[in-house]
């Protein structure tokens, strides 16, 4: 899949300096909604053990390990109509009116009782400097070297407190990888799950939430 970004991106990418500016976005392999591919890539585990639901009462061979949503809450709050002539969207990247850039990371909950972490798929919001030097490095090797950059978090995951506009850092990885979202240290519920990590009870909690929400 390929981003092609708007001629008036283009002209900020080279005002901003780079002469050289590729002005394609390869945006990778879509990911499922479950984020599998996120979760083979951190530790080659797909799924964690089998569980028995408490909300429907089913028997369930796999756990996932991701979950998340496929847009920043800005673009899902637009009409599907008007999305075409307001922004643009793959499985990594999201631009709105030219003036809001967002990029899809992951937040990773250490599991205290289990064989990996749980990751939340999330968005966040960069700067456009700071997203000009993501887009244009996308594919470069060594690419991880970039210091974090400052982020605001963009997605409503379900929690009780309302996650949006979570201060946060996003960290580039090394190409192929999603980069990591490290929240700052508060007292929300999401983050003191990264910090402190969080139980095999919590996480099929998640799990029964978001296939049956």
């Amino acid at each position: 899949m390929v981003f092609r970004v708007s001629a008036r991106m283009r002209q900020r990418s080279i005002d901003s300096g780079n002469t050289e500016a590729k002005y394609e976005i390869h945006a990778g392999v879509p990911m499922p909604a479950t984020g599998v591919g996120d979760c083979a890539q951190i530790s080659g585990i797909k799924f964690m053990t089998a569980f028995t639901c408490a909300t429907c009462g089913q028997f369930h061979a796999e756990m996932p390990l991701c979950f998340g949503p496929d847009a920043p809450a800005l673009w899902a709050s637009i009409p599907e109509s008007e999305r075409p002539a307001r922004g643009e969207i793959t499985s990594d990247l999201c631009i709105v009116d030219e003036k809001y850039f967002f990029v899809l990371g992951r937040i990773l909950l250490p599991v205290i009782d289990g064989p990996g972490p749980f990751v939340w798929l999330a968005w966040v919001s960069l700067g456009e400097k700071n997203f000009l030097r993501t887009y244009e490095r996308w594919e470069s090797k060594g690419r991880e070297s970039e210091p974090p950059y400052f982020a605001w978090l963009q997605s409503a995951l379900p929690y009780d407190r309302s996650t949006l506009s979570l201060k946060a850092s996003l960290q580039t990885m090394p190409v192929g990888e999603r980069p990591e979202i490290t929240l700052e240290p508060t007292d929300h519920p999401l983050s003191i799950e990264q910090q402190n990590g969080i139980t095999m009870a919590r996480v099929q909690q998640i799990v029964e939430a978001n296939l049956h929400g």
